[in-house]
C-alpha cells in the first residue's frame, strides 16, 4: 500500500499563533481519512439507503444535507443521490442499484472548533452557521474562495473537507484569518 502523504505536510506546524493571550480557534487536519462515495440511481434511492445503513449497523440513513454516526462510522447525506460514507470500507453495491467510490485519498479533512470558529469560517462560506439554521450533524456542499468544499457540523466541532489539490491554498487563507482570533493547530 501506498505511503499517504498529506497535503498540508510541509506547512503543518503545531502550535499556538496570533493573538497570544487569547485561543479562539483550534484548528487540526484529521489524518488516514476513510471516505467513500456511495451513489443511487433515483429508482433505487430508498433500497440503497437501507442496504447502507444495515451494512454501517444504523438504524437508518440521513436524509438530504444530514449526517448519522456510530461510535465508529458516519454517513453524510450531501447530496440527493450521494452519501459519504466515513471511517470505514463499504460493500459494493450492483451497477443497477449505484456506485461506490473510494475518495480517501481526494481530500483533506481539516477540523475546526473553539469559541470564534462559526465567525471564522462564516468570513469565507456563504452559510448561516448559527445553531438554529446549522444545528449538530448537519451537511452543506459550499464554496470557500471559489471552490467547491463539504462542511459537516460534528459534535467536535466544524469538519471541512477540501480537495486535495486545494488543500494547501485554502489552508493558507484559512490560517491568515483565524489569526484575528488566536489559534492553535494541534
Amino acid at each position: 500500500m501506498a505511503k499517504r502523504i498529506s497535503a498540508l505536510n510541509k506547512s503543518y506546524q503545531k502550535g499556538i499563533f496570533g493573538k497570544k493571550d487569547i485561543n479562539g480557534v483550534i484548528i487540526s487536519e484529521i489524518k488516514d481519512l476513510i471516505l467513500y462515495q456511495v451513489a443511487a440511481w433515483p429508482e433505487t434511492l430508498n433500497e440503497v439507503g437501507i442496504k447502507l445503513a444495515k451494512y454501517c449497523n444504523l438504524k437508518e440513513y440521513p436524509s438530504l444535507n444530514k449526517a448519522i454516526s456510530s461510535s465508529e462510522i458516519v454517513i453524510l447525506r450531501k447530496e440527493p443521490l450521494k452519501w459519504w460514507i466515513i471511517g470505514s470500507k463499504i460493500g459494493d453495491f450492483s451497477s443497477e442499484e449505484g456506485s461506490v467510490i473510494d475518495l480517501s485519498h481526494s481530500q483533506t479533512l481539516i477540523r475546526i472548533s473553539g469559541d470564534d470558529s462559526s465567525t471564522l469560517l462564516n468570513r469565507h462560506l456563504p452559510i448561516d452557521l448559527r445553531q438554529d439554521s446549522f444545528p449538530l450533524n448537519s451537511v452543506a456542499s459550499t464554496a470557500f474562495h471559489h471552490c467547491s468544499v463539504t462542511l459537516w457540523r460534528s459534535k467536535n466541532g466544524y469538519e471541512l473537507f477540501l480537495p486535495r489539490a486545494f488543500a494547501l491554498s485554502l489552508w493558507e487563507v484559512l490560517l491568515e484569518s483565524a489569526a484575528q482570533f488566536g489559534y492553535e493547530i494541534k
